[in-house]
């Protein structure tokens, strides 16, 4: 099957040279993966944005929040000859048994009249607070239920990989509302609408044992307390998504069902984007799903960087029958695409 994207030919839109460093002494290594959401007549997207600390050729640096040093960081520098020290992942560095990022993540915002040119704020819209985000937050997917925006992103510690939950009415002030999922979770994204006067979330738990990187669907009163879990999705061996699957932002309502736009990887850690369709009424019922990807990494910025051979997508805006997919192009650049639902609703013989 053919890759259904039209992409921007002003891609990337935005890149690390466009961000302004959160503090003195950092440096943004990545711009990557935004939730998308429309206001006023606007297109905004909450970018995650990747800093680190210069590291030499004799030592690496780990930026880590720390509310009690100044500015709220510390760096910590490591010896690369350190035997404590296990560095062969650019992400992350395992130091006296400990996971560790090498970069440190925070939201920033950014703003277009056309959605495809984007003013950057100066300064960041969330950072990491508190000892569940000493690491950072990331890849924050945006609902728009009524007149709130629901933020939920990935909220990461040493304590493991959570799923934290804030709600903003006018992109100024922020309510965070705490933790929704512990460790180890991500990938939430809320459905815009209620189905059964439930609010019905997507997300995507790990296990290191038994089990694997799954898709499974929740529901809710109040989009705090999630229960009713169902697995939904799971990868699938010798496939494009064979390694690991997860959602990306709200499903799309269509006459058919609702339309989700997810991630998979294969073996050799590939991520491409392919289609879920989800009953209406019983969305843990899937009707439908992509044999192959609608979108694979091809355009150069896609094939190469901070990890290469990457697509990835939490955003998206729908216009009629176009939907404007934002997503981070091999983790380090934000590209925009355009699809038609009624292409992909096709791909899946519907």
């Amino acid at each position: 099957m053919a890759d259904l994207a039209k992409r921007f030919s002003n891609n990337p839109i935005i890149t690390p040279a466009d961000i302004k460093p959160s503090q003195e002494g950092l440096i943004v290594e990545c711009v990557l993966n935004p939730g998308a959401f429309k206001y006023q007549n606007k297109t905004g997207l909450l970018m995650r944005v990747a800093e680190n600390a210069p590291s030499t050729d004799t030592t690496i640096s780990v930026p880590l929040l720390d509310e009690s040093a100044e500015g709220g960081m510390k760096i910590l520098k490591i010896d690369r000859k350190d035997p404590q020290l296990k560095a062969t992942d650019p992400r992350v560095v395992n130091y006296k048994g400990d996971d560790l990022l090498t970069t440190v993540s925070h939201l920033r915002l950014a703003w277009s009249e056309d959605g495809k040119h984007f003013t950057v704020d100066d300064k960041p819209f969330m950072m990491g607070q508190g000892k569940y985000e000493a690491y950072g937050i990331e890849d924050c997917r945006t609902s728009q239920i009524g007149n709130e925006y629901h933020l939920t992103f990935t909220a990461v510690s040493g304590n493991g990989v959570a799923v934290g939950h804030a709600i903003t009415n006018d992109w100024q002030t922020v309510y965070r509302k705490g933790l929704i999922l512990p460790p180890h979770n991500k990938d939430v994204a809320i459905f815009e609408e209620k189905v059964n006067d439930q609010y019905v979330a997507l997300h995507r738990p790990s296990s290191p044992g038994i089990g694997g990187n799954y898709i499974w669907i929740a529901t809710s009163p109040d989009t705090i307390h999630w229960g009713n879990h169902h697995c939904i999705a799971q990868s699938r061996p010798g496939m494009w998504d064979s390694e690991r699957v997860g959602g990306g932002c709200a499903p799309i309502r269509t006459d058919k069902g609702w339309l989700e736009i997810y991630h998979g990887a294969d073996n050799k850690g590939r991520y491409c984007l392919g289609a879920l369709l989800l009953d209406l009424n019983e969305p843990w019922k899937v009707l439908a799903r992509s044999d192959q990807p609608i979108m694979e990494p091809t355009a150069p910025e896609e094939k190469a960087g901070f990890y290469s051979q990457c697509i990835f997508t939490n955003g998206h805006t729908v216009d009629g029958d176009t939907v404007t997919v934002y997503y981070g192009a091999a983790d380090t650049v934000i590209c925009g695409a355009r699809l038609s639902i009624r292409e992909i609703l096709a791909t899946l013989d519907v």
